[in-house]
């Protein structure tokens, strides 16, 4: 075990490598889960269709394949990626695939009576989406979204694979120097373990943060993203 801590250096920027990929995949993820979510629940079937297809595709397409398409197969036809685009080209766009059926469940879990209320209001659509709708949906999104992050962190350790020196990267060459397997791995199992409590910590930090901007009450939280769960099941 000692052998394994004097490598703590290596051990710090194999876990930087996992949190910045981490955010980088996060923020990429957001953006298709948004998008292809919200066409999901448009009444035009050519945008539901889109939704379909991307959720479909990148829903049933493995990580670590996708992965290896973009930094293997791709540049054979002449698009070539650095390891750490396509770590979070394949990352961001996996998740987001899982994103995009949270956000289409959570505006639909959204009161029919809000809508109405809008519409009372003469609201134009994007102000009714805006002002009335994504405001609540937040509230049901983010739980699950919040694990869909902790998945997202979890997915990192397969970016090794493409020559990434993350904190699964680093763990093997302090394995293979050093001989200890049990207390490299059980170094490693610790550090994911603190990364997710601290990235749920702050997922819950943001949902007492928009339960107090919505006026609500925090024991009816749990309630809200039970809602918002049954929803995205349906």
């Amino acid at each position: 075990m000692s052998d394994v801590l004097d490598a703590y250096p290596q051990l710090l920027r194999g876990t930087w490598t996992t949190v910045q990929l981490t955010v980088y995949g996060a923020a990429l993820a957001l953006v298709p889960a948004l998008v292809f979510g919200l066409a999901g629940t448009s009444r035009h079937t050519a945008v539901r269709a889109l939704n379909r297809v991307y959720v479909e595709f990148f829903r049933g397409t493995a990580t670590l394949v996708l992965m290896y398409w973009l930094f293997y197969a791709l540049p054979l036809v002449g698009f070539r990626f650095t390891p750490v685009a396509a770590a979070v080209l394949s990352l961001g766009l996996n998740v987001g695939a899982y994103g995009a059926e949270v956000v289409r469940g959570a505006v639909n879990a959204v009161p029919r009576a809000q809508y109405e209320a809008a519409v009372a209001l003469n609201f134009t659509p994007w102000q009714r989406m805006l002002r009335v709708t994504l405001p609540q949906a937040v509230a049901l999104m983010l739980p699950p979204f919040g694990n869909l992050l902790i998945e997202l962190m979890k997915g990192t350790a397969l970016v090794s694979l493409i020559t990434i020196g993350d904190l699964t990267f680093n763990a093997q060459r302090i394995r293979a120097a050093t001989g200890e397997t049990a207390a490299t791995f059980l170094v490693i199992l610790v550090v994911y373990f603190a990364i997710a409590q601290m990235l749920q910590l702050a997922v819950r930090y943001a949902e007492r943060r928009v339960d107090r901007m919505l006026g609500r009450r925090p024991d009816r939280r749990a309630a809200a993203a039970a809602s918002g769960a049954g929803a995205v099941k349906a």
